[in-house]
């Protein structure tokens, strides 16, 4: 028998989870919608993101 990693056990609990309340996936998009995550914006969001700061930052200096 193979051990598994922490990260196996938790996305074979995540699987069973999903076939057990389907309808639980559903509401937890919809959940994490509000609270916001970066971590599903990608490496493009991000890069996006980071841009829009750099651009705001450098007029507001001008600005002043």
């Amino acid at each position: 028998m193979s051990k598994e990693t922490p990260e196996q056990t938790r996305e074979r609990l995540r699987q069973e989870e999903r076939k057990s309340n389907p309808t639980g996936n559903m509401n937890d998009a919809f959940n994490k919608t509000g609270t916001g995550s970066f971590a599903d914006l990608g490496w493009k969001g991000t890069g996006i993101l980071i841009l829009i700061l750099l651009f705001v930052l450098i007029i507001a200096s001008i600005m002043k």
